[in-house]
């Protein structure tokens, strides 16, 4: 059977390492691609929305990718579902969202959810594509939105210890949630830390989104 290869676009360094180590552990045959653009991010919390420059900005990299020979690209970064979407219409490969698969994981839980970020900018998409999700299956939901800034900045400082506390501690401050969702891909190494619990499921993006790139490509 063919390698498949897979472009990923990050717009933070954080994002790298998480779902190259997921690639390892649940898609090691992959041929992995690794494509960072980390302007992105402070143009976003600048400009303050998507706007149409971003959404050209995004359909570059979809079709640079494409043009190396992706078979599809995952994006990492939770900020610019709007933009990857549109990006989705210039290639004729798939292009997948970095959290669309794990969503799906959260609202089959559904119930109560509790949405941890520590990129504020993250939340307001994540809560739109739920809510679009679940009303397009009819589905009653509760998003309880979380963010942790200073776990951001401990990452950045290097500090992950720190910054996975953070993440479990908010965690548990978020009761009565049926499932917690760990928006963005530098935060997976904290659900370690997140206690189990009977009735509550804890969802990641690399995770979810590369076993739903194996699926999507029928590879073994």
């Amino acid at each position: 059977m063919k390698t498949r290869r897979i472009a990923l676009i990050h717009a933070t360094p954080i994002a790298i390492e998480p779902i190259r180590a997921a690639f390892t552990q649940f898609w090691p045959q992959a041929r992995v691609t690794h494509l960072l653009e980390d302007s992105l991010a402070p143009d976003l919390a600048a400009a303050g929305r998507i706007d149409d420059r971003m959404l050209d900005r995004f359909a570059a990299l979809a079709r640079y990718s494409e043009s190396c020979g992706a078979d599809a690209v995952l994006f990492t970064c939770s900020a610019f579902g709007a933009a990857i979407e549109a990006a989705r219409d210039r290639v004729a490969i798939p292009v997948l969202k970095p959290n669309e698969a794990m969503l799906d994981e959260a609202l089959t839980a559904g119930g109560r959810i509790g949405l941890l970020a520590t990129f504020e900018p993250s939340i307001p998409s994540m809560v739109q594509e739920l809510e679009d999700i679940a009303a397009a299956r009819k589905l009653d939901v509760s998003i309880v939105p979380s963010v942790v800034p200073d776990a951001l900045a401990a990452m950045h400082a290097g500090r992950t210890r720190d910054h996975d506390a953070m993440i479990a501690a908010a965690a548990e401050r978020l009761n009565g949630c049926s499932v917690l969702v760990l928006s963005q891909f530098s935060m997976a190494a904290a659900a370690a830390l997140i206690p189990e619990r009977s009735g509550r499921k804890v969802v990641t993006s690399p995770h979810s989104a590369v076993m739903r790139l194996k699926q999507m490509l029928h590879a073994d």
